[in-house]
C-alpha cells in the first residue's frame, strides 16, 4: 500500500537591497500556502552565489541594487540555475525596463504597489510554468501608454507632487491654503482619473517619475 506524500513547497529567494522591503517581502511569501523562502540577498553578487548553493525555483528580484541590476541576475541564473524562473518586483513602471526584463528571460514583472496576495499568486503561477509576459504585452502596453495626469487639474497637480513629497493631507492643506477636506476631494478626482485605488500608490507612481530612471 503507497501512501501519497504532501505538496512540496516552491522554493523562492529575495533579492532586494532594501532590507525592510525585503523582509516584507519574504513575510508575504512565507505565509502564503505552498510556498517557503529559502534564501534572501541584497546584490547581485549576493544573490548569484546563495542561488547556486539553494537553488530556489522561483526568484523575486528588484531592478536597481548597489552592485547592477536585476537583468543582471536573471542573466546569471540562466546560466547557473537555469531551472530558477525571475519575477521581477520594482517600483519602475518603465518600459525599457519591461522590454529588457522580458529579453532577459522574466517571466512576470510587478509594481511594488500590488497587493501581497497577488505577490503569491504569481510566484505560483511562474512555478508552474506561466509566463505572465509576452512581446505583444509590450507593444500593446507602449501603444496605449498615455500621460495619466494628461486630465489633471492644476490644483490636482499641486496635490499630486505634494503627495510625492511625502506630506499628510493636513499639511498639503496648510501648504496650498484650503481646508483638509477639499485635499481629500482632490486626492479623489486624481485617484479616478489617474486610474489608482490608494494614495500609496500616487506615492510610488511620483516616485518612478521622479527618478532618473531604472538603471542607476
Amino acid at each position: 500500500m503507497t501512501t501519497s506524500s504532501a505538496p512540496r513547497d516552491i522554493r523562492v529567494m529575495i533579492v532586494d537591497d532594501h532590507e525592510i522591503v525585503r523582509r516584507g517581502i519574504a513575510e508575504i511569501v512565507d505565509r502564503a500556502d505552498g510556498l517557503m523562502v529559502v534564501a534572501e540577498a541584497g546584490s547581485v553578487a549576493e544573490a548569484v552565489r546563495r542561488a547556486t548553493l539553494v537553488r530556489p525555483e522561483v526568484v523575486l528580484v528588484d531592478l536597481q541594487l548597489p552592485d547592477g541590476t536585476g537583468i543582471d541576475i536573471i542573466n546569471a541564473l540562466t546560466e547557473q540555475v537555469p531551472d530558477a524562473k525571475a519575477v521581477v518586483l520594482t517600483s519602475f513602471d518603465d518600459d525599457d525596463a519591461l522590454a529588457q526584463a522580458l529579453h532577459a528571460g522574466a517571466k512576470a514583472y510587478l509594481l511594488k504597489t500590488v497587493r501581497g496576495v497577488e505577490i503569491s499568486d504569481v510566484v505560483k503561477a511562474v512555478a508552474d510554468g506561466r509566463i505572465l509576459l509576452d512581446e505583444r504585452t509590450v507593444t500593446r502596453r507602449r501603444a496605449d501608454h498615455e500621460d495619466p495626469t494628461a486630465n489633471l487639474t492644476p490644483s490636482e497637480r499641486k496635490v499630486l507632487e505634494l503627495i510625492g513629497d511625502g506630506l499628510s493631507n493636513r499639511e498639503i492643506g496648510e501648504k496650498l491654503g484650503v481646508a483638509e477636506k477639499t485635499v481629500k476631494n482632490h486626492i479623489t478626482a486624481l485617484l479616478a482619473k489617474m486610474g489608482l485605488q490608494r494614495r500609496t500608490q500616487v506615492a510610488a507612481w511620483v516616485a518612478g517619475q521622479r527618478a532618473a530612471g531604472w538603471r542607476q
